[in-house]
C-alpha cells in the first residue's frame, strides 16, 4: 500500500533525507506546517489523511490513513486564501518536469549551482526547490525559516541560486547581489528589483512557479479565457486534489482564478484574483496595477489597497501604506502620481499609514485583513 507520510520536521538535512527514505519506499510525502496552531494541525491532518507522522520523535502510525496512488511523490496545502486549504497532489512525473523546466530556464549547472531553501518547506515555494535540487542533483542546503544573516552566510559558503518572497528580497537590500538567481514568486514584485531577480507566477497546484517574467517555461500553456481569467496547461499539473476531485477540464487545463491578458510582446500580465477587483463608478479596478504605481513612490516602502463600500462610488479605493523609513506620505501627491500613470478613476480616495501590511506565511498580501484594518481606521 502507497501511503502518505507527514513531515513534522524542522528544514534541514533531516527534513530532506525523509524525503528521500519515504519516495524510496514508494510513499508520497506530507510537509506539515510546524507554525500552525494545535488545533489547525489537528483539522490539517483529518483533511490530508496520512498514514503514518515523521516528527523528532520517531514515526507514528495513524489511524484513518488514505492511501495514494502509484506515482504520487507529494501532497501540499493550498494557502487557503479562496477558504480551507486543499491537499495538491503532485505526481513524481510533474515534479520531474517542473524541475527540468525551471533548471533550463534559470541555465542552472550543478557542478557550479547551489540551491539555498530557506522558504517554508510545507508551501510549493520552499518544497519545490528540495524536489528540483534533488531530481537534477544539484548540491542543495535547506533552513529553517528566513534569516537574513543566514541566507548570506549561505551564499558566502557558495549558494547561488534562492528562491525568496518580496518581503525577504527586501530585507536582505543590496546583499541580494551575492546570488546569481534569485526565483522571486509569493505575491506581486516590489517596483524595483535586482537584475539578478526572476518574477514567477504560479500556483500549488502548478507545482511551482510556471511562468518566468511573463514567459511560460518549456511546455507550459498559457491561454486568457473569455472573462480574462487565466488558464494553464502543462506536465507539471497536478494529478488531483487529496479528495480525488480534479480541477482540470477535460483538455487538461486548469483555471486560476487569476484575471490577466497576454501584451504585444507576447508576455503574461497578471491583473490578480478575479474577486478581488474593485468596482467603483462602474470602472473595474485591479489593486495590483495601482499597487504597482504606489511602490515606485520614494516615500513607499510597500503598498495596499483595497475598495471599502461607498453609497456614491459602489467601492471607493483607499490605499494602506508602509512608509520608507524617515519618509512622510500624503493622500494627494500619491492620487497625483497614480492619475498619471493610470488615470483618475485610480486614484485612492483615502490613505492610511501603518508600520506593516498583513501578510500570509509565505509572503503574500493578506487581503481581507487589509480591508478589515482599512476598514476599521475609515470608522474611527
Amino acid at each position: 500500500m502507497r501511503r502518505l507520510v507527514a513531515l513534522d520536521l524542522p528544514g534541514g538535512e533531516a527534513f530532506v533525507a525523509a524525503v528521500r527514505r519515504a519516495h524510496d519506499q514508494g510513499d508520497a510525502v506530507f510537509p506539515l506546517d510546524r507554525r500552525l496552531p494545535d488545533a489547525a494541525r489537528r483539522r490539517l491532518l483529518e483533511a490530508m489523511a496520512p498514514s503514518v507522522l515523521l516528527d523528532d520523535a520517531g514515526e507514528h502510525l495513524l489511524s484513518g490513513g488514505v492511501p495514494t496512488e502509484e506515482g504520487d511523490a507529494f501532497v501540499v496545502a493550498t494557502s487557503g486564501t479562496t477558504g480551507n486549504p486543499k491537499g495538491v497532489v503532485l505526481t513524481h512525473e510533474a515534479v520531474a518536469a517542473s524541475a527540468v523546466a525551471t533548471s533550463q530556464r534559470l541555465a542552472v549547472q550543478p557542478d557550479r549551482d547551489r540551491w539555498l531553501a530557506c522558504l517554508p518547506l510545507a508551501h510549493v515555494g520552499g518544497l519545490s526547490v528540495i524536489a528540483r535540487a534533488l531530481h537534477t542533483g544539484t548540491p542543495l542546503e535547506v533552513h529553517d525559516g528566513f534569516s537574513p544573516d543566514a541566507v548570506l552566510d549561505a551564499a558566502a559558503r557558495g549558494a547561488t541560486l534562492v528562491s525568496l518572497v518580496a518581503t525577504a528580497l527586501y530585507r536582505l537590500g543590496d546583499a541580494a547581489a551575492a546570488f546569481r538567481q534569485i526565483v522571486l514568486g509569493g505575491s506581486a514584485p516590489p517596483s524595483t528589483l535586482p537584475a539578478n531577480a526572476t518574477c514567477t507566477y504560479g500556483l500549488t497546484e502548478t507545482g511551482s512557479g510556471v511562468v518566468y517574467d511573463g514567459l511560460p517555461l518549456e511546455g507550459v500553456e498559457v491561454a486568457i479565457g473569455e472573462g480574462g481569467e487565466i488558464a494553464l496547461r502543462g506536465p507539471m499539473l497536478l494529478r488531483a486534489y487529496r479528495d480525488g476531485t480534479d480541477p482540470k477540464d477535460a483538455a487538461g487545463w486548469l483555471e486560476t482564478h487569476d484575471a490577466g491578458a497576454i501584451d504585444d510582446s507576447g508576455r503574461l500580465e497578471v491583473f490578480g484574483r478575479v474577486d478581488e477587483c474593485v468596482i467603483s463608478g462602474g470602472e473595474k479596478i485591479w489593486p495590483l496595477a495601482v499597487e504597482a504605481v504606489l511602490g515606485t513612490h520614494q516615500g513607499v516602502r510597500e503598498a495596499a489597497v483595497a475598495g471599502l463600500p461607498d453609497a456614491e462610488w459602489g467601492a471607493r479605493l483607499v490605499a494602506v501604506v508602509v512608509p520608507a523609513p524617515g519618509a512622510t506620505v500624503g493622500l494627494e501627491e500619491l492620487r497625483e502620481l497614480v492619475r498619471a500613470e493610470l488615470g483618475a478613476i485610480y486614484a485612492p480616495k483615502q490613505l492610511y499609514v501603518v508600520s506593516q501590511l498583513p501578510r500570509t506565511s509565505i509572503g503574500k498580501l493578506a487581503r481581507a485583513e487589509i480591508a478589515k484594518l482599512a476598514d476599521e481606521a475609515a470608522r474611527n
